[in-house]
């Protein structure tokens, strides 16, 4: 018998279209994964009888609930008050929670502010539900037929509270059978086709999903103990096309290279037109990037580039800044006056405006220079001016990536 759950987003910046639920996505995801059935996603403001109202409808049609948000201190925080009413108990300080709320503030040589005082009451009989990055504890309400789980709405204090409070208790409720969900991440192909290429993956015991984070689409299998994952996550490499899975369980894409540069011993040097540091930024945002990470010239004038990279005037003139030609000669020339191993070199038009005919928006070169030579790469990239950087950056770490792993 399927097992279903409900989502409750709360916060008025959500509704009001200010801000986005990335929360929802992420939670059934990990719901899905345990065995269980998604069944309605509820974005709710800051108002006390509608939260209420929401909490009463997914508790009495689902068998977990999630809610996230309106545990903070503020004026506007509602979701114990209206948990409370919804369950028809009153609220009561737990002496737990404060402790620890206390330890929290301790730990950061402060003082608690009385306010946060209030983020200790918890509907009567409610287990608590410890928040170890945060001041805000979460609790869980057992109504006998649902498991309704009320979290922080921070994500990186509500994730490992799901990891920590949410899933064990889910499978040991239901009697969910053991799985695992092995994540394939792939980068430079669309959701769409992905999905297009799985068709018919899905048997008994093994169950599809995806979940797209531009631009990147991770596809994840969620796999019922006894069957052979190794096996199945083969077919599936081969299903999406190796070039494009660039690590299987794995960290983020930068994670990846950095580690393969970390296990060769090897650096690295960006040189940025169009992406402006963005690459250098999303390697060394990963952990360990100081032991192979050099520098990064951002050269956005011509003369930068001449003068940073030693791109030659000459090839400037006559092939202009967004070519072949000059994303070569900034690979090849910053590899030669930094010295590194590696040498990643982007120039573009992001848009919206500097496009011609000849190069339209979205038209971007990429080189990459190493010991044994420099390849090129172009694209034309459809999307606005954001996300064509993003996609700049994931074609550049993934250019470099193919290098690393097959050398010319």
């Amino acid at each position: 018998m399927a097992v279903r759950f409900d989502i409750i987003s709360q916060g008025e910046e959500l509704l009001a279209g200010q801000g986005v639920d990335t929360n929802a996505p992420w939670i059934s995801s990990e719901l899905q994964g345990v065995g269980l059935v998604p069944g309605r996603v509820t974005v709710v403001g800051d108002a006390l009888a509608a939260i209420r109202e929401v909490i009463e409808e997914s508790a009495a049609r689902a068998a977990v609930v999630v809610c996230t948000g309106g545990l903070g201190p503020t004026s506007d925080d509602l979701t114990r008050d209206a948990a409370a009413a919804a369950f028809g108990v009153p609220l009561e300080e737990s002496a737990v929670g404060l402790a620890q709320i206390e330890a929290r503030y301790r730990s950061r040589n402060r003082p608690m502010p009385p306010k946060n005082r209030v983020q200790a009451l918890l509907p009567q009989g409610a287990t608590l539900l410890e928040n170890p990055l945060g001041t805000a504890p979460g609790f869980l309400v057992d109504t006998g037929c649902c498991l309704c789980f009320f979290l922080p709405g921070v994500p990186f204090e509500m994730k490992p509270m799901v990891q920590a409070h949410v899933l064990d208790r889910v499978r040991d409720r239901f009697g969910l059978a053991p799985r695992r969900t092995v994540i394939l991440r792939t980068v430079n192909l669309a959701e769409s086709v992905a999905a297009e290429r799985m068709d018919g993956f899905e048997r008994p015991g093994v169950v599809v999903g995806y979940r797209a984070s531009f631009p990147e689409v991770q596809v994840k299998l969620h796999v019922e103990a006894g069957q052979d994952t190794a096996g199945l996550t083969t077919e599936a490499v081969a299903r999406l096309g190796p070039p494009f899975v660039f690590g299987v369980d794995s960290g983020s894409l930068a994670d990846v290279v950095v580690g393969s540069l970390r296990a060769r011993g090897q650096t690295v040097f960006t040189a940025e037109s169009c992406t402006a540091g963005r690459i250098a930024a999303e390697l060394t945002a990963t952990a360990g990037a100081s032991d192979v990470f050099v520098g990064s010239a951002v050269v956005y004038a011509d003369r930068e580039k001449v003068r940073q990279c030693g791109v030659p005037e000459a090839v400037l003139a006559e092939h202009g800044a967004v070519s072949e030609a000059t994303a070569r000669a900034l690979a090849e020339g910053a590899r030669a006056r930094s010295g590194a191993d590696w040498v990643v070199a982007v120039t573009g038009v992001a848009g919206p405006g500097g496009g011609s005919p000849e190069k339209p928006v979205g038209t971007v070169h990429f080189a990459v220079a190493g010991p044994d030579g420099t390849t090129h790469r172009q694209v034309r990239l459809p999307y606005d001016r954001l996300r064509n950087l993003a996609a700049s950056v994931a074609v550049a770490l993934d250019l470099l990536r193919g290098r690393l792993l097959n050398p010319t």
